[in-house]
């Protein structure tokens, strides 16, 4: 109400006295106090909570990448397998036997043993292991794990020349990993 008085003596072009224009300055400094007190920012309180969301996000997105990107890098050793088990069969069908790829280096199209991952730091090792002398011709590939992979729940993965497909030294059983 006493806006609307003050608003329609303005409009009829009277002059307000000192009182009416202290109750201005006065309601201009209140609405100033509210704006201030609105924006003054954030309080000690809600700041932690801020913190301890984040961090409890933090925990379980960390581990769950983790997890993510040694599946990726199983998923490469897997495949590094199969395609060295086809370059011995290749190798095979041309000399009718297999090959350990350290003796007729680059027979298979790796220098053995193999790097697999990023240069320094590999994720797995593929190797040819002999098997016993006088069981005829077979192959035994394994990629064995380094650096952060070793921690992977699946261990070594091995490939004989009967697709015989395993793992060994993980917690996993082989019906995770393969």
């Amino acid at each position: 109400m006493e806006t609307t008085v003050s608003n329609s003596i303005r409009r009829s072009g009277i002059r307000l006295g000192a009182a009416a224009a202290r109750v201005r300055r006065l309601r201009m400094v209140d609405a100033g106090a509210r704006l201030a007190r609105r924006c003054r920012g954030f309080t000690l309180i809600e700041l932690m909570i801020a913190v301890a969301v984040v961090s409890i996000l933090t925990a379980i997105a960390i581990p769950s990448y983790t997890n993510s990107v040694r599946k990726s890098r199983r998923a490469d050793a897997k495949t590094a397998l199969l395609d060295l088990a086809a370059r011995q069969e290749r190798y095979f069908t041309l000399n009718n036997l297999y090959t350990d790829g350290v003796t007729v280096p680059n027979s298979l199209g790796y220098t053995l043993p193999a790097n697999l991952g990023n240069g320094a730091n590999p994720d797995y090792v593929l190797s040819v292991v002999t098997p016993n002398p006088g069981t005829g011709p077979a192959f035994l590939l394994q990629a064995v794990p380094q650096g952060d992979q070793v921690n992977d729940a699946c261990g070594t993965y091995t490939l004989d020349n009967f697709g015989n497909q395993s793992n060994n030294g993980g917690t996993a059983p082989y019906t995770g990993c393969w």
